[in-house]
């Protein structure tokens, strides 16, 4: 069987306020043609569908018009929601769309009920697991406490009994959302740390022959059998270097794996670009990047006199400007900024604590409240966004 994964479409985001619609467009054309050329038997969709809960009219008519192409290609489809997704909303008539070999999975209830799709071998079952906020799905698996890893091990454990009770020559995949250890991360994914905790181990995986995940940007491999497709653009700047492909998988008759990367449509390259001013106006090294998205960092003891204006004049599609002066960790005026970057919240709150407290550290309890509490505010963000 040959399978198609992909991930993390992020229908209706921009970049740095550029639309992205008619590039996304242009890459749901490539995945339908791609789908006919490479005959492939059926497309996986591992979350993020949608950048966000309520996505704008343009997302939803391009997410319809993919829908329609793939089910009148007669190709069955298996999709899963996100973070980023409205799980309920992305959900809506899945029932009728199954019908038509569109298959959303949604509901954490059904973890364990696969979509069945047979080949000359036999049988092959896909399990869709959507995005699993432990604090919401704790009583669906009966798991009172832990994060990310308790609720997917229970996931899992449901699709394994599935697979015990069924012929032994049944093949099995399953997408999951969710950041596995081993994993890259890029700037542009939403945080899903819980307690502290940001990876679950691949080992969750075991039992299957096949894990297509979704979340994290960078198409790569965490191991023969657990991979993540990637987004099919880059969504930051930290995606500079990203290849951008999606896997083309081919499942055989024992459940043995074979993995081709084919590459999406690159609407723009991006391009970060580091140095005093002058420099960066001036170096011929730089030619190449004229006709790029540009990110340019200033490291200019002093601000310059209008650093985006004159930058523009030769990348004429430049979008961030960041000021990096040239200083010592240690110098006062080093930025707040500067002094932050790479640091999460939690370690600058305890931080902020020791400051008011004169150098006075935080203790175990004190720690665990602080998770708590931006636990419990990014928690009650989804909700929110949700319920909209």
């Amino acid at each position: 069987m040959r399978i198609l994964h992909t991930s993390d479409w992020h229908l209706g985001r921009s970049f740095h306020r550029v639309p992205l619609h008619e590039a996304q467009a242009t890459y749901l054309d490539h995945l339908v043609e791609t789908v006919r050329e490479h005959r492939v038997d059926v497309v996986l969709v591992a979350g993020d569908v949608y950048d966000r809960a309520v996505p704008p009219l343009s997302a939803v008519e391009l997410f319809d018009d993919a829908l329609h192409r793939l089910a009148d290609a007669g190709v069955p489809t298996v999709m899963i929601s996100g973070n980023h997704d409205s799980a309920r909303r992305l959900g809506v008539g899945a029932g009728l769309l199954g019908r038509a070999g569109i298959h959303l999975r949604t509901d954490p209830e059904h973890c364990g009920t696969p979509v069945v799709i047979p080949d000359a071998h036999g049988d092959v079952a896909f399990y869709g697991l959507p995005y699993l906020e432990p604090a919401l799905v704790r009583d669906v698996f009966g798991t009172d406490r832990g994060g990310h890893e308790a609720v997917l091990t229970a996931a899992m454990d449901r699709v394994r009994a599935d697979l015990a009770g069924r012929p032994a020559t049944t093949r099995s995949v399953v997408l999951a959302h969710a950041f596995v250890a081993g994993g890259e991360p890029s700037d542009s994914e939403r945080d899903i740390t819980v307690g502290g905790v940001a990876a679950v181990p691949a080992g969750v995986f075991a039992g299957v022959d096949y894990a297509a995940l979704g979340h994290l940007h960078g198409s790569q491999t965490v191991s023969e059998r657990v991979r993540y497709s990637g987004s099919p653009l880059a969504y930051s700047f930290s995606e500079a270097d990203h290849r951008k492909t999606m896997w083309l998988i081919d499942l055989d008759a024992t459940g043995g794996i074979g993995a081709e990367r084919v590459d999406c449509p690159v609407p723009r390259r991006l391009a970060r670009i580091r140095g005093r001013l002058d420099d960066l106006l001036d170096d011929p090294a730089l030619d190449r990047h004229e006709q790029s998205w540009v990110e340019a960092t200033l490291t200019d003891p002093v601000r310059p006199a209008e650093p985006m204006a004159r930058l523009t004049e030769r990348f004429p599609h430049i979008l961030s400007l960041v000021l990096e002066p040239d200083r010592a960790p240690e110098d006062p005026h080093t930025s707040y900024a500067q002094r932050l970057r790479g640091r999460d919240d939690q370690s600058i709150a305890e931080d902020f604590v020791a400051h008011v407290r004169g150098g006075s550290g935080t203790d175990e309890h004190e720690r665990t409240v602080l998770r708590r509490a931006f636990d419990h505010v990014r928690i009650d963000d989804t909700v929110n966004e949700v319920n909209r």
